[in-house]
Parts: C-alpha cells; structure tokens; sequence
C-alpha cells in the first residue's frame, strides 16, 4: 500500500476553525469534486452519488439558510451557541453538498428485488466513500473541513434556492477553507480492541 496514500488519510481531520481564503482555485476545487464522483465506487455501479459545490456568496447563503431552519425550532435562549457553531461554517471558503439520486436507488431496488432493502443502505455507504475522497483530497490541498448533517432540516429549501432535482436526497455538507488553527491532538482506542485476525 503507498505510503502516501496513508499519510493523506492521516492529514485528514476535523477542522472546525476555517477562514474565507482557498489555498487552491476554484477551478481546482471543482476538479477535486468532479474527479471524486467520477471514480468513488458505488453498489452495483449505480453512480447514484451526486455533489454540489457551494462558493462564495452561494456558500453563505446556505449556512443563512440553516440559520433560519434552526432558529424555527432551537429554544431562543439556546441559540446564540448555535448561531455561533454555523458562523464557524460559514466564516469558510466554500461547501460541498453531498446527495444521492433516489431515482437510481429505486432503479436497482426494483430491478434486483432480492436486496431491495439493502440498496438505500449501500446508497450511503458509496456516498460516505466519496465524502471521505473530497474531504481527503481538499485536505491534501491545504484546505480545512468538517462534516456536517443539518439534512432534512434544510432540504427543501437547499433545493428550491438551487434548483436541485426533487429525486436528490441530501446526506452531508462539508464546509471548508483555509485552516485559522490546527485541528488538537487525536486520541486513539487500542487498536487490538478494533482489529481482529485470524489465521
């Protein structure tokens, strides 16, 4: 296995504290993404992983969007540590949006009945692969993010404000940008508690 590949794995963190600046272009981060859906593997080759990317003032618009979802429905005087945790998303670069075509999903559940019920469950495990490869790769870049699941909260809007099919089901958003600190020190379970061989 190359090495390098580990170390990118291992660069990969949350980081939660990102600025406004991109270490790389936009053309670049569009590559990333597109490289990403292109080759992450999904069940049955169903290429059901789908991704939107979310710049500039685009970018803001959607943390405002989570903000008012949430402002619904957060007592108010819990909200101010909320409105600070997406100002955090929000003081970023830029966001990737993750969803999965449930067109496809239901394609295969009807075309292969046997493992219907497996299908929407593979569906999210190909778009976690290709979460980690664009997390991965903008890490490799220099750029900082964080996983985030504000979905369904936001869905409906998120797809009114940019026209996103109705079949699209969103899984994730990830906003990134210029890492402000580094991400603190990981602690680690004892690995002979998580790995098991048998020979």
């Amino acid at each position: 296995m190359s090495k390098n590949f580990f170390e990118a794995v291992k660069g990969r963190r949350s980081v939660y504290a990102i600025s406004k600046e991109s270490t790389v272009s936009d053309a670049k981060i569009q590559e990333i993404v597109e490289e990403a859906v292109l080759h992450s593997p999904t069940s049955f080759n169903s290429q059901t992983s789908r991704a939107v990317v979310l710049l500039g003032e685009q970018h803001d618009k959607l943390w405002d969007i989570t903000a008012e979802a949430l402002r619904k429905i957060v007592p108010t005087e819990q909200f101010e540590g909320t409105a600070q945790k997406l100002a955090s998303f929000k003081a970023g670069y830029g966001s990737v949006l993750f969803f999965e075509d449930q067109v496809g999903v239901k394609q295969l559940q009807e075309n292969f009945a046997l493992y219907a019920d497996n299908f929407p469950i593979w569906s999210n495990q190909s778009s976690g692969i290709l979460q980690f490869v664009v997390w991965t790769a903008l890490a490799e870049e220099g750029l900082g993010a964080s996983l985030q699941h504000y979905n369904p909260l936001i869905d409906e809007d998120v797809k009114k404000e940019w026209g996103i099919p109705a079949e699209w089901k969103l899984i994730a958003e990830l906003p990134f940008g210029k890492p402000v600190t580094a991400p603190g020190e990981k602690e680690f379970q004892p690995i002979e508690e998580r790995v098991k061989v048998f020979k």
